[in-house]
């Protein structure tokens, strides 16, 4: 049984053979795109201010893929690609990093094990997951929220007006 994802891409770093974070984002979803899974649909690259001690701009995208594989097996991949691109588990979050791979919905709906969660815990009040994804999925609900991405974007849109 085949099922989609969200997953959401992130760079700030330079790479010496795949480029600028922009380059490095990609790369990755032509790596993506090599094989299993399927990637349906990809956003546009948007740029973003750092979150913690990471000093440079992130560069962020999404897209929407559909596999066979399971969340476990699906992460156990991603991992595996940033590891190609040269990403190192340094144990720090909000750091800068070549390539960063998330998965951030599932057409299963939710999952939850040690290493894993589904939807991802933070992904509703990131204006740099929300606003791509809201690209290449506006109509997928939130499990948790029961939003759909397109609600969540007008949402953030609104709180920024506010602040």
């Amino acid at each position: 049984m085949r099922t989609s994802y969200v997953i959401a891409l992130g760079s700030n770093q330079r790479h010496p053979r795949h480029g600028r974070p922009t380059d490095i984002i990609a790369r990755a979803i032509a790596r993506l795109a090599h094989g299993d899974p399927v990637v349906l649909a990809a956003s546009t690259v948007i740029k973003s201010r750092p979150i913690g001690p990471a000093q440079r701009d992130f560069a962020n995208a999404v897209v929407l893929i559909e596999t066979a594989m399971m969340p476990r097996a699906l992460l156990s991949q991603l991992k595996a690609i940033e590891s190609e691109f040269g990403r190192k588990a340094t144990g720090q979050r909000w750091r800068a990093r070549i390539i960063d791979l998330d998965i951030i919905l599932w057409s299963g709906g939710m999952w939850s094990d040690a290493v894993l969660t589904i939807p991802h815990v933070t992904f509703r009040a990131r204006g740099f997951v929300v606003k791509p994804a809201n690209e290449v999925a506006a109509r997928w609900r939130d499990p948790i929220s029961k939003l759909s991405l397109r609600q969540m974007r007008v949402r953030l849109d609104r709180k920024r007006r506010c602040l």
